[in-house]
């Protein structure tokens, strides 16, 4: 879901503070819950701001920072190194799981390159 925009709360909170009706009824102007105008009334006395929280959806990346760079550098110079083989390099720094070292090396714009296969013809065998 959207935050709402800040333009919109200066609003809300505009029409509370002049009271042109009651929390309901600017709700239904604004068309917003009465729970959120509750909630932003709230957050405005305990810190100031009106400004929406910062997203934190989502699970943090296992590597980050230097350890992404060493990644990097590690992939660099073992362009053949198995996914299991990385995990065993890195696993007094990072704990994760395969999965994750392989979402990693994609962000980081690592590609895994199959060697074509060239069937050989029966002449050839022979």
């Amino acid at each position: 879901m959207k935050t709402y925009p800040i333009e919109l709360r200066r609003r809300v909170l505009d029409a509370i503070e002049k009271r042109l009706g009651t929390q309901e009824q600017i709700a239904t102007t604004f068309s917003v819950s009465a729970i959120w105008i509750r909630k932003l009334l709230h957050r405005k006395r305990q810190t100031g701001s009106i400004e929406p929280l910062p997203r934190t959806q989502g699970r943090k990346p296992a590597f980050k920072g230097s350890d992404l760079m060493q990644l990097n550098d590690f992939v660099k110079k073992h362009p053949d190194a198995t996914l299991e083989e990385i995990k065993e390099h890195f696993c007094g720094k990072v704990k994760c799981s395969l999965v994750a070292i392989h979402h990693t090396l994609k962000r980081l714009g690592w590609r895994y390159k199959k060697k074509r296969y060239e069937p050989v013809s029966k002449t050839e065998k022979m």
